[in-house]
């Protein structure tokens, strides 16, 4: 297997991260991302933050960047592979998650990361994951297969079973299995892909990474601007809810950077700045807010559509 170039990958990740900021700053047209330069305590790597908070479009955006090193892999990544228990590791990715003001406009989240792990006498053992999916409030079809068409653009240059592969993924994992319900509409979902080799598994998460914002900004740009009530609003707090108990119940990359000893405001600001939980609440038939359930949070062939 290839010798994985670790500068090169930092490099994308650290330009990746420029970009979305500086396209989603573009859309919200009033807000700035404020950075977080931090280091870790103790422990080699550090990251690179960057949060917008109460622009016109955007309630919170966060675009985080981290380069973490250990003696050590956590629990969170040796639970599935145990053959890694004991090996020194680098890890590196970025992660973002975005939550607008507007219930019309769908939260979104992405990541793409690269992970190393070494010991002497052995060969490293490294791995490419990420992906990006989407959790719509109010559903909108086109939106939808906007979100598809574009992920199976993302894989398309890489075999035809890579989209349905990967995009089952994402509909398997980003499941709250105690709701018996997906966090949303889906999108891709990839770990552990290092068969390909190094160059094409890190072709593939650019492609990924290159891919997110065509997904998601023509999505903004159609909605940030639909009225909405108190009730649409009161619907986006309760839903969020749904995302703030995937992300610490279930969520692989907040488990392993608090197990890692990651800096904890960097890993939570994907979390909403408001939310809401209501006791045994049920949306009323025939509402929109019934047809999220209905019809958008089920599985489907959107990119086909």
């Amino acid at each position: 297997m290839d010798t994985p170039d670790i500068d090169a990958v930092k490099a994308y990740l650290l330009d990746l991260q420029d970009r979305i900021c500086a396209g989603l700053e573009a859309e919200d047209g009033t807000a700035k991302f404020e950075e977080d330069l931090w280091q870790r305590e103790g422990a080699p790597g550090g990251g690179r933050t960057r949060v917008l908070t109460n622009g016109a479009v955007f309630e919170q955006a966060g675009i985080n960047f981290s380069h973490v090193e250990g003696d050590s892999m956590p629990a969170a990544a040796t639970a599935h592979r145990p053959e890694l228990v004991g090996r020194s590791f680098q890890a590196m990715g970025v992660s973002l998650v975005i939550h607008p003001h507007n219930p019309y406009v769908p939260t979104s989240h992405a990541n793409v990361r690269f992970f190393i792990a070494e010991k002497e006498g052995e060969d490293p053992v490294w791995w490419f994951g990420g992906g990006f999916d989407l959790t719509p409030y109010y559903g909108n079809d086109e939106d939808v297969i906007h979100w598809h068409q574009t992920s199976k653009e993302a894989c398309e240059p890489f075999g035809e079973e890579v989209f349905p592969k990967f995009k089952k993924w994402c509909d398997d994992y980003f499941y709250l299995k105690h709701r018996n319900e997906p966090r949303g509409v889906g999108g891709l979902f990839f770990d552990d892909l290092n068969e390909w080799g190094f160059e094409k598994s890190f072709a593939f998460m650019q492609s990924v990474g290159d891919h997110y914002l065509p997904a998601y900004q023509p999505i903004v740009a159609r909605r940030k601007d639909t009225e909405f009530g108190e009730r649409e609003r009161d619907f986006q707090l309760y839903r969020r809810g749904r995302y703030v108990e995937f992300n610490l119940v279930f969520d692989r990359g907040t488990l392993f950077g608090l197990q890692t000893g990651g800096r904890t405001e960097s890993i939570l600001m994907s979390l909403p700045p408001l939310v809401k939980w209501r006791y045994n609440w049920k949306p009323e038939a025939g509402t929109p807010e019934a047809k999220l359930y209905e019809h958008y949070l089920i599985p489907q062939d959107w990119a086909s559509k």
